[in-house]
């Protein structure tokens, strides 16, 4: 089976899946460097780095697309909170579907409540699940604020997502200076414009 580079597949992994996962990757990556006519064998500095890059993609910066969604216990708004709350920035680490290169940025998050809450360390649990995968920027903000919809029922919700992308920066035009902004409003962030302006002066750099 095949699957998008931003897609979650842990239903479909059996136990030791990751194992064989790592290990295949570990293969392939050594026959990259062997084609960059790179000596592993007699190089002390590159001896290792296949095993140690295919940990890093397995284990760390694609982690999100291997493990389960980390628990997020919903709670009752029974006080009946109705009033916008934000937090951020929560700093996340990505990488760009197109060349496998970080991508690190931060998220703001608005919420007008509806009838469930969650702690806000969960906020930062969920972004980095979702962000731990090669992404488009665009489909990463997507992502999250789909996530964090579908768990929350919000009467309204913001997603704000500020990435500087070192496809742009380590190669290409070779920018240092540029941040890419991606934002989803919805329910009372999309319908009403005093909110949202509420809300982005809250998250001005």
């Amino acid at each position: 089976m095949s699957f998008a580079p931003n897609a979650n597949i842990a239903k479909h992994l059996l136990p030791g899946d990751i194992e064989v996962i790592q290990t295949e990757v570990e293969r392939h990556m050594q026959a990259v460097l062997d084609a960059l006519v790179i000596d592993t064998n007699h190089d002390h500095n590159t001896q290792g780095t296949a095993k140690r890059i295919a940990k890093m993609y397995v284990r760390e910066v694609f982690a999100g697309r291997f493990e389960a969604a980390p628990e997020v216990t919903e709670c009752q708004n029974d006080s009946g909170l109705d009033a916008v709350y934000s937090l951020g920035p929560i700093a996340v680490r990505s990488a760009c579907a197109h060349h496998l290169v970080p991508v690190t940025g931060r998220i703001w998050v608005g919420v007008l409540p509806g009838d469930k809450l969650i702690g806000i360390s969960k906020f930062v649990r969920l972004a980095n699940w979702i962000l731990s995968r090669p992404h488009l920027q665009e489909e990463a903000t997507l992502m999250l604020a789909d996530e964090l919809e579908g768990r929350l029922k919000p009467k309204g919700l913001a997603v704000v997502l500020k990435a500087q992308h070192q496809c742009m920066v380590w190669r290409g035009v070779r920018e240092t200076g540029t941040i890419m902004t991606t934002s989803i409003m919805r329910g009372a962030f999309r319908d009403s414009k005093a909110m949202r302006t509420e809300f982005m002066a809250q998250i001005k750099d």
